[in-house]
């Protein structure tokens, strides 16, 4: 289905008419006159003359008319396709620290740091969330929006993959971020409002302390589930051989599980990529809430195809009419037409 933005352009089509019949000025002064000028029009090639004028009219109208079009800014509708919305706007927070640097995971039975396990579950979660509205807030010392909420989970999921550990500092602002995320879901229904907070440690920086941040996310309906992240046993070279240690020490498992209580949410421990498969896989059961079908229908632009054919005639245009100066040019030269003398 073709559909013009702006339709009323349409009214220039016919200009170039209007313009051919308006009277024409007579030129002033005395006129050239030639002798026996019938004689002259009736033996020319009268195909030579028409031909190409004609060709070069009709070049330079179909330019004014693709023109025309594609001022008015067509666009070409695609076949409707329905999508149905969970009717959820769901937010991640992603810990960037410097401690996600850790190497206490497995991807494909290679070790993998925390980073690196978390961005390869969250692909396939964020993928598979179609009818969410999912964004993105990342936090190290700060709390950045790296993807506002959208449907293009495809989008989404490229942003997630672009983040790298240190892009928000090196400590970890857990009241920050939960604070962001409830701005961004402040203007939601109570009920579509999801935060998943996923991080590795404490909360060491930020101007907001998480406790608070969880009492007024709870006083707006934000529900957060909270993933901790992190081994607890690994094995690590010193100097005097090989040595187990805790490498989730740092990891505040009581505030993370406050945080989850007080809102309604969950807490969830994840100790492997396994486990993080898992827990996501919990999370993605949680019953949407219904809404109608949207449909929408895919807009093809064709102004650029439009106007690319008005250049293209022009071009024949201007091609025709230099043909037909060459032509005249070699007529006049290989012999003038003389008139009779009066």
């Amino acid at each position: 289905m073709l559909e013009l933005s702006w339709p009323w352009f349409l009214l220039l089509l016919p200009l170039p008419v209007i313009m051919y019949f308006l009277p024409k000025a007579k030129p002033k002064g005395d006129g050239i006159w030639w002798g026996n000028s019938e004689h002259f029009v009736n033996h020319q090639d009268s195909k030579a003359l028409t031909k190409r004028p004609s060709l070069r009219y009709a070049c330079l109208l179909m330019s004014w008319i693709l023109l025309v079009f594609a001022i008015t800014q067509p666009v070409w509708l695609g076949e409707p396709t329905k999508v149905t919305p969970s009717g959820r706007d769901l937010l991640i927070a992603l810990d960037l620290s410097g401690s996600m640097q850790v190497s206490d995971m497995e991807l494909n039975d290679q070790p993998a740091n925390r980073l690196e396990a978390a961005k390869s579950v969250l692909s396939g979660f964020i993928q598979a969330r179609r009818g969410d509205r999912i964004g993105i807030i990342v936090f190290g010392s700060k709390a950045y929006l790296q993807a506002p909420l959208s449907f293009d989970t495809k989008t989404i999921n490229q942003l997630v993959q672009e983040a790298q550990i240190g892009f928000a500092g090196e400590q970890t602002a857990i009241g920050d971020a939960i604070g962001l995320g409830i701005k961004r879901l402040e203007d939601k229904p109570s009920d579509k409002k999801v935060l998943i907070l996923m991080t590795d440690g404490a909360n060491t920086a930020g101007r907001v302390q998480p406790q608070q941040a969880a009492a007024f996310a709870a006083s707006q309906g934000v529900r957060i589930h909270t993933i901790g992240i992190g081994a607890d046993s690994m094995i690590v070279q010193s100097f005097f051989g090989p040595k187990a240690i805790n490498p989730s020490s740092d990891l505040d498992e009581t505030l993370l599980k406050n945080i989850a209580a007080q809102t309604g949410g969950e807490y969830f421990r994840a100790k492997s990529t396994q486990d993080l498969q898992a827990i996501y896989q919990t999370l993605d059961t949680l019953e949407p809430t219904p809404t109608e079908d949207i449909w929408q229908r895919p807009l093809t632009s064709l102004f650029h195809w439009l106007g690319l054919g008005s250049i293209a005639f022009l071009a024949l245009s201007l091609l025709a009419g230099q043909q037909l100066k060459l032509k005249k040019s070699s007529r006049r030269k290989s012999g003038p037409v003389r008139g009779d003398q009066p």
